[in-house]
């Protein structure tokens, strides 16, 4: 029983020595630095994040943080463990070049995605737009309800929910129509070609005065006679309107064509509107 005993014992101490507690140990510590690091990636990011976010609500790039925070950590994680083989003898040339291939496909099935992904990045690091914003590209055009990784959604004035790839956005040309200060009025009015000169002038007199006569539209104004078209004289109005909201600017639009409208008729000055005259030759 002793001797059992005893045999037992020399076949621990045996197997002990065989262990290398330097390895084990080195094995340790480069557990506990990345679990440092990862934490300290962790505390940076919900830090810069509440910062951001406490200076604007509507800061559209922290979103990104989670996935950069993530890749670093893939990526610490990966020379680590490199680091550590080679240290020990192991060769890395073959695991890096695995890791070439495989990234080289993956990146080649993924590339839509990227591409997303840099346009998002694009999107926001530009300002172009924001959540709530009305905006124009190519023939798109609404509000837009949501950014994400892959796309941005927007309510357009058919109120259908259109999805769309944020790379087709940061490749157009973008207008951000709530970021202006003022809506352009661009009309013209044609009155007929028999009006008089001095009708000619009311008719500018008229468009002028409506325009001051408006608190909504700013004084930048231009009335000016245009061009002799084929079957008017037309008059070129040129203002603005005072507000962002669309639906606004619509109404005072509507307000101040309806007393140019008014106004004309009052004074007697007709619209001009499409004619043809046709001349008949008479045989003798």
């Amino acid at each position: 029983m002793i001797h059992q005993l005893y045999n037992n014992i020399i076949k621990s101490v045996k197997i002990l020595k065989e262990f290398n507690f330097g390895l084990i140990f080195e094995v340790l510590i480069n557990i506990a630095i990345l679990y440092g690091v990862c934490k300290l990636l962790d505390i940076f990011e919900k830090t810069v994040t509440e910062r951001m976010l406490a200076a604007d609500k509507n800061n559209q790039l922290v979103q990104f943080f989670p996935i950069l925070t993530k890749i670093f950590k893939i990526i610490l994680f990966f020379v680590v463990i490199a680091s550590f083989l080679q240290t020990h003898g192991y060769s890395v040339s073959s695991l890096i070049a695995g890791f070439g291939i495989t990234g080289l496909a993956v990146g080649l099935a993924a590339n839509a995605t990227l591409s997303n992904i840099f346009g998002t990045v694009s999107i926001i690091s530009d300002k172009s737009f924001k959540i709530g914003d009305y905006i124009k590209f190519g023939s798109y055009e609404g509000i837009v309800e949501d950014i994400n990784m892959r796309s941005t959604k927007i309510r357009t004035l058919d109120n259908f929910l259109t999805i769309i790839p944020n790379s087709l956005i940061a490749s157009s040309e973008i207008v951000n129509v709530t970021n202006g200060h003022k809506r352009r009025i661009f009309e013209t009015f044609g009155v007929t070609y028999d009006t008089s000169n001095e009708k000619l002038e009311e008719a500018i007199k008229i468009l002028e005065t409506i325009l001051k006569e408006t608190q909504e539209i700013s004084n930048d104004f231009i009335v000016y006679l245009e061009t002799l078209d084929s079957s008017s004289i037309n008059i070129k109005v040129n203002a603005y309107v005072k507000t962002k909201n669309y639906a606004k600017y619509l109404k005072e639009r509507e307000k101040f064509i309806l007393a140019a409208i008014r106004e004309f008729r009052a004074a007697g000055i007709d619209f001009a509107f499409p004619t043809r005259t046709v001349y008949i030759a008479k045989d003798e």
